[in-house]
């Protein structure tokens, strides 16, 4: 009979968060794959578990995933936990869920600390809808295709940030998107947790001055939809209203249909559109 991958979320900050139904099941599993033995090491001496460790991490997560599931068929059953935090958000966990769900190997996930989460709802900013996107992309190609993708995301922006990035973020975060309200969450459950709920051009100028410390959390304002609606109307009113109408109809609406949504792009009624076109 095949084993199964247990997920364990393991504390961001403060040990007292480690789920008792997390280290129940630590101490019982055959084996804990960890993204670094020897910071996990710690954490399994401070619970007082003793159960065989081996490293799953980025460099090696392709492989090692076929060698874990093997062993996970062959009847053994395996936790995986990251150096904090919940396993397989913006982590290397996600290939071995994917391989584990392609050979029907049970998966679960024991809930617990996860930083997105925690910052989200600690930033005061609209926690209905969001986004998470991890860590942007060094690559320049690939993060300047993110960040426009951003522009135009109404839902509340989580990102991930290290500390001697985060001057230039902050940076290209207000060259894409503009000011905006922006909350940069640091020690999260720590006992200097901070908060700083401010605006994009005042972290620039703060961080100008001060030095980033500890990993981040930026929690960003969407945009708002009044400002969506403002920017499509203005980009309509390039538009003759005659040259707006056929703009709709090349797409496949019949004239009627696209005299209306020509008229609430731009704010006006659908006789103003009628009565331009005749």
């Amino acid at each position: 009979m095949a084993g199964q991958l247990y997920l364990c979320a393991t504390p961001i900050g403060n040990l007292g968060d480690m789920t008792q139904r997390v280290i129940e099941c630590l101490k019982s599993v055959d084996i804990i794959a960890a993204e670094d033995t020897r910071n996990s090491r710690k954490l399994m001496t401070h619970f007082d578990i003793h159960v065989p460790m081996t490293s799953y991490h980025e460099f090696n997560k392709y492989d090692k995933a076929d060698i874990l599931v093997n062993d996970m068929l062959s009847g053994k059953n395996i936790a995986l936990i990251t150096d904090a935090g919940t396993p397989a958000i913006s982590d290397p966990g996600e290939v071995l869920v994917q391989k584990c769900a392609e050979a029907g190997i049970l998966v679960t996930s024991l809930p617990g600390a996860s930083a997105v989460i925690t910052a989200l709802t600690l930033s005061g900013l609209s926690t209905r809808r969001f986004c998470f996107e991890g860590f942007l992309s060094q690559d320049n190609k690939e993060r300047k295709l993110i960040l426009e993708d951003l522009t135009e995301e109404m839902r509340t922006i989580v990102l991930y940030e290290a500390p001697h990035h985060l001057k230039a973020t902050l940076n290209d975060l207000y060259k894409y998107l503009g000011d905006r309200k922006i909350s940069l969450c640091r020690e999260l459950t720590k006992k200097h947790e901070d908060v700083m709920r401010t605006t994009i051009v005042d972290a620039i100028d703060f961080y100008s001055e001060n030095e980033p410390r500890g990993e981040y959390v930026l929690v960003i304002e969407g945009k708002s939809r009044e400002e969506k609606i403002m920017e499509r109307r203005a980009a309509f009113e390039e538009m003759s209203i005659e040259e707006h109408v056929q703009y709709y109809i090349a797409q496949g609406l019949d004239k009627k249909e696209a005299m209306k949504k020509a008229a609430k792009d731009r704010g006006i009624s659908k006789r103003d559109v009628y009565n331009a076109l005749v």
